[in-house]
């Protein structure tokens, strides 16, 4: 698991070097287009969303809700806590072409973290004792939208290590889908330049 982590880090090195060198920034926080605070209820998958901008195309957001996770020992459906570092690599293109960025609306590579927790488990057919929990520890690749009324649309798909608390580790996919609605105000629609 530690080289793992250790590859996940070294493969978004390279991004966070690139975005520290973008010369256009927005007044103020030194965040390009993002919003420095992103509050979100999750529909689709019944759940709380936060998204905290902390540097240039790069935010941190956590998520707890109904996750699904599937790999090659079984599924697990239930309570899930979802950690992602995020780098949104389309921002000035999406303004170049008159497309909108507010409410972090972009595409971004994300370090993905997610844990699903055995006492609030619906559904499973995974091997293993009662009270497993199991972790995903991967790379996803997502899209963003946020538009004017608040509505929002978040989709990501990647791979990654599942790692069983007491049920059996093995490698699979992350598909996760989610429709909601942006709770804090946005920012303007169109970029403000220094």
């Amino acid at each position: 698991m530690g080289k793992l982590v250790l590859l996940c880090f070294v493969m978004s090195l390279p991004l966070w070097i690139n975005g520290q060198r973008l010369e256009i920034q927005e007044k103020g926080s030194g965040l390009i287009n993002l919003e420095r605070h992103q509050f979100k209820f999750d529909l689709f998958a019944p759940g709380l969303s936060y998204e905290l901008g902390i540097f240039r195309n790069q935010t941190v957001s956590t998520s707890l809700g109904l996750g699904l996770a599937t790999y090659q020992e079984g599924y697990a459906l239930g309570l899930a806590w979802n950690n992602r570092y995020r780098y949104y690599h389309n921002l000035n293109r999406r303004i170049a072409k008159g497309r909108n960025v507010s409410g972090n609306s972009g595409n971004y590579i994300a370090a993905a973290q997610a844990i699903f927790f055995s006492q609030l488990r619906l559904a499973t057919d995974i091997d293993g004792p009662d009270d497993f929990n199991l972790g995903f520890y991967g790379l996803v690749y997502g899209i963003q939208r946020t538009y004017p009324k608040g509505f929002n649309f978040n989709m990501e798909l990647g791979a990654g290590y599942y790692r069983g608390d007491g049920a059996l580790s093995g490698y699979g996919p992350l598909l996760n889908i989610n429709f909601g609605w942006v709770a804090t105000k946005r920012k303007s629609r169109k970029p403000v330049f220094e």
